[in-house]
Parts: C-alpha cells; structure tokens; sequence
C-alpha cells in the first residue's frame, strides 16, 4: 500500500498549452505554431514516466499529424499529412494532447495531458491569373464627346488570399489609340472622337493581380462610334437590284427610325417610286395600241391612229420617235409637223357613241391653239367638223353636229382646266362621247367640263373632210397636197409636245374597266401587313401604286409595315434601268407639334437587263411543186413543217471536280447554258423576196375563220401580208401553217422566194429572217418532144427508186412521177457519153500500134522514100460526120433532143473509126513490103 501511495503521488500527466496558433504555405507540410509545441511531465528525469511519448490530434478528417522530436524534452511538431489548397480550406481547427511513457516500455499506466486547441492558417501561393468575366466587351459612342467611362472590364482571380486575389491593375496593350483604362476597369476616351476618322476602334485589354501574375488572355474590347445624332430612316441599302422574273422585292428588310431617344406620338409617312422616265410614265407592255385594247377586253372597232411605221401603215414614217423597243413608242411633235390620217382609215362621220383615248405629254405651252387631233373640209370652207386640242393648260373639244332640220344652238366645245395638261408628265385621257354627254377619264379618274359652249350645226356640204394629227388642216391654196408631212402653207395650230396611242373607237364607248386596264402599271409598290400591325398602321395606295402613304403611332408597328413594303414587276421582260425611291417623313411630339425634323430618304431600284430571248424560226426552206398545184384552188403552203422556238442564255455556276493531282476541294466554273422558254408573240410577216404580188394571177392566202378564231388580225398587200394581235407561239405556228400561194398563170414562173419575221412586244425582240424558196415543176408535153419519148421514162425510174439527195430541194415523194429532167442532168449525160467513147476509141487505137509495131517486126523496112508516119498525128472531129449529115435538121430542136442524136453520132463515129483501122490492117498485110502510100491512125503519141 505504501508503495502504490507512492506511485500515485509522484506519477504526473504531461502539461501542453491551452492553444496553440499555427500558419502554414499550401503546397507546404511543415506548420509553424505560436507557442512551439513542447509537453512538460513533472516525473521528469524519471524514465519513461517523465518522458513524452506521443500527441494525439482529435477531430475528423483533420489533414494534420503530431510527432515527437525528443522524448525527454517533450518537444514536438505539427505537420501536414497531404498538400493543401488554400483555395479549398483557408484555417483549420482541432485539438490536441500529450501522453507520457507510462510505467515502463509497455506504455502501462501512461499519463494523457489536457486537450489543446489548435488554429491554423493556409498562406495563400499566387498560382492563378487574373481571369476576364467577359469574352468579349462592346459599347458605342456618339462622336464629339468625352466620356468619364464608356465601360468597365472586369477579371477576377481564383487564389483565396487578399494579396494574390485581387486585382491591382489594368492595361490596353494596343498602341495609339484615344483611350485610357483606370485600376478599376473603367475605359473612357482620352480625346472627342470622329465617326469620320473611325467607325470602331479594336482595343486588346490586359490585368493584373497583386502578386504582378498577368491575366492568362487578354479581352478584346470594342468600340463603335456613332455620329452626331440625326433623326432618319437608316439600315437600308440606297441601291437594290431587282432581278426580272423574281416576283416581290422586299426594299427596306432592315429599316428603322432613329429617333435620338425623342418622345413622340405620331408618324407619317410617304414613300414615292419614280417611275416617269420610263416609257409612258411607268413600266408597261409594249404592245401596240390596239393589242393592248384587245387584251383589256374592248370589242372591235378600234382605230389605231398612230401606229409603228411598217410596211402597210406608213403615214407616221415621218414623224420622231425614241426609237427605244424597250419601252413604248411615242410620237415628238415640235411645232412644225403633222401627219395626214389616209382616207378609209376612220369612217368620215363618227358613229356615236364613240370614244377617243391618246396617252399625252405636254408642258406649259403658248397662248395658240394646239391641236392634237382635228377633222376638217378639205377644200375651200376650213369647217372644223371635230377635234380635240389644247389651249391655255385647258382641254378642248369641238364636236359639231350635222345638218339636222332644227336650227337650234346646240353642245358644240367642251373645256377642262387641268393641271395635268401642262405638268410635263405622261397621262392617260379617254374621252367617252354619247352626245350631248361627255366624259372625260384622266389616269383613270373622272372630270366634269367646267365649261360648255355651243353653237349651230354645220350647214350641209358635198366638202370631203380630211383627218390630221398634230395640227389642223386648212386649206390656204386651193389645191390637195397628198405629202405625209405637211408643209406650214396647210397647216395650222401645231401641237408641241409627245403623242402616242391616238386612237378611235366608232359606235361603242369604253368601260371604266378597260380604261383602269390600259392605264394600270405593271410596276409599282406592294405591302403585305402582318396581322399584328394592320390596325395599328393606316397604308393608302395611289391609282397606279407609284407610291404610298403610311400613318400610325407605334414607331415598332411602323417599322415593321416599312419593313414588308416591296417592289413588283410583273412584265416578262421589263424595261431595265432606275427607279429612284424618296421617303418623306413627320413626326409629331406630345404637344401635336412637330418635335424633330426626319430628312427625306432616297435611293433606288436598278431593273436589271432580262435575259433577251432568241426567237428562232426553221422548217423546210426550199422545195419544188408542180405547177398544177399552185393553179388549184388550194394552192401550195408555204411553211408546212415551221418551228417557232424562243431560247435565252445564261451564265450559271456549277461545281466541277479538281484533277486528280490537285486537292479535293471542288472549284465553281462559270457555264453558258440555253433555256427554251414561251411567251407570246404580236406580229408575223410574210414578205414577197423579189418582185411584188401581182394581184391578177398570184395571192397569198390564209384561212380567215382560223385566224378570228385566235383573236388575230391579217392585213395583206401586194408585198405581202402581216398577222397582228398577242397570242401565244404555238397559235401563231397553226396559223403560218395555213398560209398558202397561188399562181393560176405559171407558164412563165420557175421559182418564188418568200421571207417570214416574227416580233414580240411591238418590235423590242425580232426573229431571224426565215426565207423559203418553191419551185415551179412544169411537166413536159409528150407531142412536142416524141423523140424523148423513150428515154425519159428511164430518167424517172432512176429518180423514183434511187435515193438522191439534192442538197436544198426538198422534193415531196408524192410529185416524183412528174419530175423533167433539167438542163444540169443533160450536161452530165453528154459528159458520160463522151467519155465511154473516147476510153472505147484509146482501146482501138493500143490495139492498132500494137499490130503495125509487130508488123514492122517481120518485114523491116523496105524503101527508105517511103512515108515515115510515126510522128505525125491527124485529129478528126467525130462530130463532123454527125452535122453533115443533120445539115438540113431544124435549128429549134430542144437541148435533150442535141444531147441524145449527139450521143447515137458517137457510137457511129466510133464504129467507122473500128472499120477503117481493120480494113488498113488487112491491106498492109496483104502487101507486105510494097506498101501502099495511104494516110493511117497514128495513135503512137496520143
């Protein structure tokens, strides 16, 4: 007991301070503490009582160890198990406690000391960068102002201490450049900037921590400047292409309003295309006037007065014109011509109702009368029976009445003040008379007279009258002058300014729907509204969609009608060129005034050139009739196999593989392709190539019901005959494969030669000229030419089963019993004939020099005074014996009948020549060497 008593008073626990405070580098183990970690045992220099064996960390997933340096001393250290991340885990808490050794080497009875806290920090390492929060930065400015900050970059840094993880500097690495950025990010200009010197500046930012580490990337930072703020449309380009045939052309798909940030309530607005330049005011078909009635619906009786010059209508070659196919063609009248309208062209008294349409150009003119259409007296009394002029901007209109039984005043001049009548610019009248009503339609728009006059009927006249255009007939002389363009000395009241369309219409007037059709524009402006806008945004067309008018209140409702307004060219092949675009704008503010002034917009649309089509005509351009068909009633077509075809070329791009060295990369090339497309056509004309039509025995004829039957028009003369009216390629194909000739006298016709032209739009695309010859087969008379008897028959089997192509003549099979034989096929026998016999004479001739060379042979020569003949060589014409004995035959005998007696002569001739080199043979022989001195055939040398 005494010694356990003992044990128990002088064993001691180990003694450790109350807290300990430690700091320790991430990426370190070793952990320096405040106080340093020493245990102290009083048992001390006791062995293994006195000494520390250990320290015990109590705490969960504490990354910390204890370990004992000295035993005896107590002292110890702390240390990390694994690296740490400072990021992770900036302190750590735990505690701790020291045990003595015990009793003995055992540890028996070891003594623990009190728990100690523990607090340690992690110092931070700078491991990271500064990072950007951004990609990417953008801002814009207005030019000529100076900012304090335009924007703010920010980068953050990714270490846990305050030193490493804050940010301490920014950079603008790019050069001279106007701009500055503080420690806080904060970029602003460094002087007032011009939108004209940059549009955008391109700056590289940089950052820095404390601990001087760079950012890992730099941030691109952009800067727009902006100009001076201007209300005005922007975001449209001020050229647009519109491609024919490409349907709607949106014009403005990216507009808005610039505002410059002003409150306002309300907008309107107007958008104008200028179309005026283009033919008559607008983009429209080029067809003739006529035509395009007809395609408008108006029935018959229409009179074209001022039609293009052609062969058949001819009394407006001497007038001006634009000479343009691509538009419409107009008339320039300057003051000093005029035309006359030829006698049949217009009924000499009006049918009423009737109507008169004239599309005119006129600007502000003198205080003289000038006269667009006028019917006067020929002769003597210069009574005006009606006409239409102008006079002082006004429309007017003289229409006197007949001579009736009633002398009564009656409706005789009609005036309109327009302004139309002086602006310069192309408009539409159509003048509905059902007297004494009349009514005016200008743009397809209805006016009143503001005044009518009237007067007495004229008094009856035997006076013929005379139609005129571009002035007044007056006759100051007493004699008919039967020139188209009129001398001064007939004329009066010229018109100064552009004509076209002039035409007459007896017995029916014009609906509002065929005057809407002929003056409506195949070009214009469109909107299509989106559902969500429609009530919001007011829109308002003009007659011919050349421009609109919007209004509404909600500048985004308003931009997006702007941004659904197009463009549409309805024409196949418009006419190319620019149509400028103007927008008005007014905005209005709170207090209904006018708060910001919008400037006017303008640009345009460029019509690109359509690709022009190639109108092709071909078929069986030369053949031979019998000249019974061309006298029968039906007579000959001209064109039986025709085609008409229409191609355009384009250049499109295709892909074509690279060689087989080269990269597989594939390379587009530009290829010139051709397209067969349809459209229609308005004129075919057939003309006579050589010496006019003569009406007593030859026609060109068509079916006329067929014709009427397609809505299509003929007009013939003795040149030849012209189908008018707009219809399709393959109408007009049936049509020309009825045309037919007729010649009821062809004694003395061998061959006729025929053009054909087809045209579209008024003459704007021709066809090639396609010409076809017919020859006239005449059959021989078998009692004029008996001795031809027996060898034409031979001719004719020859052509009927052999099969012979004569290049250019085309011979039907049905006609080939009636073929002659031509002067050509004549020559050629004569030619065979000749030849057979000269190769049978050259045969005689070897076979003669052969016997006497072997005759020589035997005999030897005998007498040297005898003839040497070797060398000599006698030619005789076997023709000869052939005219001395036909001496006495008939000068008039046909060419065939020369040729055939010609060929019999040579078969004799030939056999007199066979006798006489026997018979020599024979002689020679006989006499051996005396032999006889007679002239032989020396062939030797021919």
């Amino acid at each position: 007991i005494f010694i356990y008593l003992i044990k128990i008073i002088l064993y001691h626990k180990p003694w450790i301070e109350t807290t300990y405070h430690g700091i320790v580098t991430e990426n370190d183990d070793k952990v320096l503490l405040d106080p340093p970690l020493i245990a102290l045992d009083k048992d001390a220099p006791l062995r293994y009582a006195g000494e520390i064996c250990g320290f015990r960390i109590h705490g969960q997933n504490v990354p910390f160890e204890a370990v004992v340096l000295d035993k005896s001393t107590g002292e110890g250290v702390i240390r990390t198990k694994d690296k740490l991340d400072c990021e992770l885990q900036k302190e750590h808490t735990f505690t701790i406690q020291a045990y003595d050794c015990g009793e003995g080497p055992d540890g028996s009875n070891m003594k623990k000391s009190h728990k100690a806290t523990v607090h340690i920090q992690v110092n931070d390492v700078n491991e990271y960068s500064p990072v950007f929060k951004e990609k990417s930065y953008k801002a814009t400015v207005i030019e000529g102002k100076k900012y304090d900050s335009i924007l703010k970059v920010e980068a953050v840094d990714a270490d846990c201490s305050f030193q490493f993880s804050q940010i301490c500097s920014y950079e603008i690495v790019t050069p001279d450049v106007p701009f500055s950025v503080d420690k806080d990010g904060n970029i602003k200009n460094t002087e007032k900037l011009n939108y004209s010197k940059e549009h955008m500046y391109k700056l590289t930012v940089t950052a820095y921590d404390c601990g001087k580490n760079r950012a890992s990337e730099d941030v691109l930072v952009k800067i727009s400047i902006k100009p001076t703020c201007k209300p005005s449309w922007q975001g449209f380009n001020k050229r647009i292409e519109y491609e024919p045939g490409t349907g709607s052309l949106a014009l403005f798909p990216s507009m808005h309003l610039e505002t410059c940030e002003e409150p306002i309530t309300s907008i309107q607005a107007s958008i104008m295309l200028e179309t005026n330049h283009i033919g008559k005011g607008c983009d429209r078909d080029t067809y003739s006037e006529k035509s395009l009635h007809k395609l408008c619906g108006a029935s018959a009786g229409t009179v074209e007065l001022l039609p293009a010059p052609s062969n058949s209508v001819n009394w407006t070659v001497g007038l001006p014109t634009d000479n343009g196919h691509d538009s419409d063609q107009v008339f320039e009248f300057n003051g000093t011509q005029a035309i006359k309208v030829p006698e049949g062209v217009v009924s000499t008294t009006l049918k009423e109702p009737f109507t008169i349409s004239v599309w005119m150009r006129h600007g502000p003119g003198s205080r003289e009368k000038e006269t667009i259409l006028c019917n006067s007296d020929k002769t003597e009394m210069n009574r005006h029976h009606y006409s239409l002029y102008v006079h002082n901007c006004r429309l007017v209109l003289l229409l006197r009445q007949e001579p009736t039984e009633s002398e009564n005043y009656k409706p005789a001049e009609f005036h309109w003040k327009l302004d139309q009548v002086c602006d310069k610019e192309w408009h539409h009248y159509v003048l509905n008379i059902e007297f004494p009503a009349v009514t005016l339609f200008v743009d397809g728009a209805t006016f009143e007279p503001f005044l009518v006059t009237e007067d007495y009927p004229l008094h009856a006249s035997k006076i013929e009258t005379q139609l005129t255009i571009g002035a007044c007939w007056q006759d100051l002389s007493g004699h008919d002058n039967d020139t188209e363009t009129l001398s001064d000395a007939r004329m009066t009241q010229y018109f100064r300014g552009n004509l076209a369309g002039l035409m007459i219409r007896s017995g029916k007037l014009e609906n509002k729907k065929v005057i809407d059709c002929l003056y409506t524009c195949k070009e214009g402006l469109d909107v299509q509204l989106p559902e969500e806008v429609a009530s919001s945004v007011k829109v308002e067309f003009n007659p011919n969609q050349s421009s609109l008018s919007l209004e509404g209140d909600d500048i985004e409702s308003f931009e997006k009608v702007m941004q659904h307004i197009s463009y549409l060219n309805s024409r196949q092949f418009p006419t190319p060129g620019i149509r400028h675009l103007r927008i008005s704008t007014t905005v209005k503010c709170f207090n209904e005034e006018t708060c910001i002034s919008v400037p006017d917009s303008e640009g345009y649309v460029m019509v690109l050139q359509p690709e022009e089509p190639k109108i092709s005509l071909s078929g069986i351009d030369h053949f031979a009739r019998g000249a019974a068909e061309f006298e029968s009633t039906e007579g000959v077509t001209l064109f039986p196999e025709l085609r008409i075809v229409s191609t355009i070329t384009r250049e499109v791009e295709v892909e074509a593989e690279a060689e087989a060295e080269a990269e597989d990369d594939p390379t587009v090339q530009e290829t010139v392709v051709s397209e067969e497309i349809m459209h229609n056509l308005d004129t075919c004309e057939v003309t006579v190539v050589g010496d006019e039509l003569n009406g007593d025995h030859e026609s060109l004829e068509v079916d006329l019901a067929q014709i009427q039957q397609r809505a299509l028009e003929m007009s013939s003369s003795n040149v030849g005959m012209v189908i008018t009216g707009v219809n399709t390629m393959a109408n007009y194909e049936q049509v020309l494969h009825l045309i037919r000739y007729r010649n009821w006298h062809t004694e003395a016709l061998f061959d006729r030669k025929f053009k054909l032209v087809c045209s579209e739009l008024n003459g704007r695309y021709i066809s090639n000229e396609f010409k076809v010859e017919v020859n006239v087969i005449h059959t021989a008379n078998p009692m004029d030419h008996a001795n031809n008897a027996m060898v034409q028959p031979q001719f004719i089997n020859q052509v009927q089963h052999a099969s012979v192509d004569l290049s250019g003549h085309n011979l039907a099979n049905t006609h080939q019993a009636s073929v002659v034989p031509s002067a050509a096929t004549v020559v050629i026998v004569v030619c065979v004939s000749f030849l057979v016999f000269m190769i049978i004479l050259g045969v005689f001739r070897i076979r003669a020099a052969h016997q006497r060379t072997m005759r020589d042979q035997e005999n030897g020569k005998e007498n040297e005074m005898d003839w040497d003949d070797s060398a000599l060589t006698i030619t005789v014409n076997p023709m000869e014996t052939y005219e001395d004995q036909h001496s006495s035959e008939e000068e008039g005998d046909e060419e065939e009948e020369e040729s055939e007696d010609g060929e019999e002569e040579d078969d004799i001739t030939s056999a007199e020549s066979d006798s006489s080199e026997d018979e020599g043979g024979e002689q020679e022989d006989q006499q051996g060497s005396s032999r006889q001195q007679q002239l032989e055939w020396d062939d030797s040398t021919y």
